[in-house]
């Protein structure tokens, strides 16, 4: 299969173009050429140091490639998405979009921008999405910055509402591994917060199920949930967790009494999707510092 991977240097970008060049798949990415990543030899890189986020504007070379899916890593908001669906929607049989579990309102009510009160249970697919757009606008420092316009509601929105061809889109949890979140901090900073659940995948286990949407077969377009198939408690994690001397985050005011869980049963039964390398053995292979 011929897949363009848009993205594909970072972390998470270059674990999915290793996996899928090493399954044999014509693997093409395109970046900025900002971030130099070790790639397998025969991936095509594709550059345009012009470019600038949001990516709404394509080289002939991509379209040249001919790509059978199309892999967005990046894509962190509408026009962008939109950009992509405009661009390859006639030509790809798939647009694979990676999203995130801050699209669910029960992070705005972990958050503190989305008004109500807790919501019990695991979040699935069909979990209500937040109200409140633009979760980090008040972070930003002007109408250009990323913090301004990202918004993966509506990035989802504009490949998911396309005709041209199915869409699959990837919800990913808080992602960790060699070069990002090694130390899990994520895990020791909130140890303050002993009965909180947040849903965490090591990258390498990430990659696998972007590979599986690139390839699968569907008819259709479809939202994964990816990430652990049981998400521990902060507490029930540090049970078996070496100890780090990493400060709890004392200043956080957010509201620890809403979980961010997933239930990730739909792409372990649509697309047969298991870990690679199961979740506590990734955990303390991050933390000894080894790669794949």
């Amino acid at each position: 299969m011929r897949i363009l991977v848009i993205g594909g240097t970072g972390f998470i970008g270059k674990q999915i173009v290793r996996r899928m060049a090493s399954a044999g798949h014509a693997i093409a990415i395109f970046h900025r050429g900002r971030t130099v990543a070790e790639l397998p030899e025969q991936v095509q890189e594709i550059l345009d140091p012009l470019s600038a986020m949001p990516i709404v504007r394509f080289p002939k070379a991509l379209f040249e490639f001919k790509p059978d899916t199309v892999v967005h890593t990046v894509a962190m908001g509408e026009n962008d998405a939109q950009a992509a669906v405009e661009a390859f929607a006639n030509m790809a049989g798939r647009l694979v979009m990676l999203s995130s579990g801050d699209v669910y309102r029960a992070y705005g009510r972990f958050t503190g921008i989305e008004p109500g009160p807790i919501e019990e249970g695991l979040l699935t697919e069909e979990s209500p999405l937040r109200t409140v757009l633009f979760p980090y606008r008040k972070q930003a420092d002007s109408p250009m910055a990323l913090q301004y316009w990202y918004e993966k509601i509506l990035a989802e929105q504009a490949v998911l509402e396309s005709k041209a061809a199915p869409a699959i889109v990837l919800r990913l949890p808080k992602v960790y591994g060699p070069g990002g979140n090694e130390d899990l901090a994520t895990v020791y900073r909130y140890r303050h917060h002993p009965n909180w659940r947040w849903s965490h995948g090591y990258v390498e286990n990430i990659a696998a199920a972007v590979e599986l949407a690139a390839t699968c077969s569907v008819a259709e377009s479809r939202v994964y949930n990816v990430g652990e198939e049981y998400t521990p408690t902060i507490a029930e994690r540090l049970a078996w967790m070496p100890q780090a001397a990493i400060e709890p985050d004392l200043e956080n005011v957010s509201n620890f009494a809403q979980n961010i869980a997933y239930d990730t049963s739909r792409i372990r039964r649509e697309l047969g999707y298991r870990e690679i390398v199961p979740e506590q053995e990734a955990l303390l292979r991050a933390l000894r510092g080894e790669a794949g």
